[in-house]
């Protein structure tokens, strides 16, 4: 839960929303210099990836404590999961070194974004090049995030079902349900926009610019939203807290 939190503070301030639109209401500057922005850029792709990598880990933590739970502190030690955790952040950073290195080597004549915030589509076209052959890059990246890490959750939701149709009865699944509610809520909001965004590009539907800028930042926006909502809900010392707080409140 630490890391999705930390996932979702560095996703959605990276994001030029919280700093370019500030500036542009406040101070009315409409400018953002070339390393700011792929700056922002990969701090933003580095966010996504890093917390598409959390859900799969979520997901392998709730397989092994349900399909074994007697075997789970055994299995997820502490050192592993730190090399768990580490290697997420580890692949995410090399993965955007190869992207941030590529779109550093474009040459550039456009001055102006013509998106909401920096990100690699945004700077890909404003490139003096076609920009055909620099989409191949982000579609093997989003077949091994929307493709491979998609279907591996949805394989480890198949065992999870599995398991709980073998179980002797409704309280036990009850309880089984109650733990992987969360991850499901969090990874519906994750995935939905994204594959509502490559199934529209996918099928050349035309899109004026403010529809996909307004999928961007629902993208953006909306899962640390939920993610905030649904795990501070589901914390015990929270919920106790906000139980102390309305019976104080009714009292008065």
């Amino acid at each position: 839960m630490i890391k999705t939190a930390m996932v979702d503070i560095t996703f959605t301030t990276s994001t030029s929303t919280s700093t370019a639109m500030i500036s542009v209401l406040l101070a009315e500057v409409k400018t953002i210099s070339y390393h700011s922005c792929i700056s922002s850029m990969y701090i933003y792709h580095l966010g996504d990836i890093t917390g598409c990598l959390a859900l799969s880990l979520m997901a392998l933590d709730r397989t092994i404590a349900i399909s074994t739970p007697l075997r789970y502190h055994s299995i997820l030690t502490n050192p592993r999961l730190f090399l768990l955790i580490t290697a997420t952040w580890l692949i995410g950073l090399g993965v955007m070194g190869v992207v941030a290195a590529q779109v550093d080597s474009l040459p550039y004549c456009q001055p102006i974004i013509r998106y909401v915030f920096c990100d690699y589509p945004a700077m890909v076209r404003a490139a003096c090049v076609n920009p055909e052959p620099y989409w191949m890059l982000p579609t093997i990246l989003g077949l091994w995030l929307i493709g491979a890490q998609f279907i591996f959750i949805l394989l480890s939701y198949v065992n999870l079902i599995y398991t709980v149709l073998r179980l002797p009865n409704n309280e036990s699944r009850v309880q089984v349900f109650n733990t992987c509610i969360c991850h499901i809520i969090v990874v519906s909001c994750f995935y939905a926009l994204k594959l509502v965004s490559v199934l529209l590009t996918r099928i050349g539907l035309r899109l004026n610019l403010t529809e996909p800028n307004a999928l961007l930042i629902m993208a953006t926006l909306l899962p640390s939203l939920i993610n905030s909502v649904v795990f501070c809900l589901k914390t015990k010392e929270i919920r106790n807290w906000l139980d102390i707080g309305s019976d104080t409140v009714y009292k008065r």
